[in-house]
């Protein structure tokens, strides 16, 4: 990863400044730069979004939408800061589609174990940053299970057979993420509930970076505790989709990881830089959990308390003791848990192996997002949540 210039002490947002001296060494250029993405956000996207900020909402809904959907026709009126931006969104270098392949065979394989640790597991990690700032500021706590549904849309449509092509809901998911990412910032960097100064730019480079990390590396080591199985190159395979799908989220290169190394390295400088979960990351991470059933679909009572108290402890189980402590889940000992849990899945495969495989995609189309008329490119039209029109 290259890396950009080294933040000075007076521009280190004030909420890292007791961990900023003590992190420093040994990797301390690693962490300058991760400390230095914490006041950028898209550097290609955001002063488009920003100039085009006053446009009438449903005018800039539908250019975003042409944009994505390639309607050259409509777009050709869009401003041109807009038509500009699309027509300079070339591929990187290092794409090749084709190394997807084993990233989608080995999807398709362990979906229902992948699953299970992107909702217990990564999701939660993902925000032990203080990117869970912006989720209490504008209110989007209160759409966890739309949240939860959106992501897991997004994960099936990245490693679906040519998700990720130009034409396809992979490539335009991600790039829809890309534009309300920006649209947020555009909004909480206008708002007086952001705090610029300790806590950088909203939905910050640096936390984007640290989630696909996460998204990426994290999610084959929780998947495999889990009971799933990938070789050399699926592993490979998931973490170049991941990488593509950062890039086209708008993560500069100079914080997107090339390697599983890089990855690795990303989120334990992550966690070492960011301060100690308070209640914006406590608050959404329990809401996390507590989302699952109602995103499953399971309305009984039961049901209910016994599948949080399973998905907690397996959280736990995942994370470690010491980010569930931060994050205040409930106290549960987790000595067998995944011996136990990989146990029954392989169980399961065994007598029921065809009949898990024909499932994976129906389970997880049932949890996803998919909205009548097809994908909306709406975005927010304010930044509080329940004041904006829906999106």
């Amino acid at each position: 990863m290259d890396t950009i210039t080294s933040p000075s002490t007076t521009s280190v947002p004030t909420a890292y400044a007791g961990n900023y001296a003590k992190t420093r060494l040994p990797n301390h250029a690693a962490i300058d730069n991760y400390l230095a993405h914490t006041t950028i956000g898209d550097p290609d996207l955001d002063p488009v979004m920003e100039e085009l900020s006053s446009m009438n909402p449903g005018h800039l809904h539908r250019y975003i939408g042409a944009g994505i959907e390639q309607d050259d026709e409509l777009l050709s009126s869009a401003p041109q800061p807009l038509r500009d931006f699309f027509a300079n969104n070339d591929d990187p270098p290092w794409l090749d589609l084709e190394a997807f392949r084993p990233a989608i065979r080995a999807f398709n394989a362990n979906v229902d174990l992948m699953l299970a640790a992107f909702v217990t597991g990564v999701l939660v990690e993902g925000f032990s940053t203080l990117i869970a700032k912006s989720f209490r500021i504008t209110g989007r706590v209160a759409s966890t299970k739309r949240r939860l549904q959106q992501n897991n849309r997004h994960m099936m449509e990245i490693f679906f057979p040519a998700g990720m092509e130009r034409s396809n809901e992979g490539w335009k998911l991600s790039m829809r993420i890309r534009f309300v990412h920006s649209r947020i910032r555009t909004l909480l960097d206008k708002s007086d509930d952001w705090n610029h100064k300790a806590w950088g730019t909203p939905v910050s480079a640096a936390h984007l970076g640290f989630a696909i990390s996460v998204f990426s590396k994290r999610l084959l080591e929780y998947s495999e505790l889990l009971g799933a199985k990938f070789t050399d190159e699926e592993k490979e395979s998931v973490m170049s989709v991941w990488r593509y799908a950062g890039y086209l989220m708008g993560i500069p290169e100079t914080i997107l990881y090339r390697t599983a190394e890089d990855a690795r390295d990303m989120y334990e400088i992550g966690y070492s830089c960011e301060p100690k979960a308070d209640p914006d990351s406590i608050a959404v991470a329990n809401l996390l959990i507590k989302s699952i059933p109602n995103v499953a679909g399971t309305t009984d009572p039961a049901e209910v308390e016994q599948l949080v108290r399973l998905a907690y402890k397996l959280s736990r189980a995942l994370i470690g003791n010491q980010l569930a402590d931060e994050f205040d889940f409930p106290k549960t000992p987790t000595l067998l848990t995944l011996f136990m849990y990989r146990w029954k899945q392989r169980y399961h495969r065994t007598i029921k192996k065809e009949l898990i495989r024909s499932n994976n995609f129906t389970q997880l189309l049932e949890i996803s997002v998919y909205d009548a008329g097809g994908l909306s490119y709406r975005m927010p039209s304010h930044v509080h949540t329940s004041k904006s029109i829906e999106w």
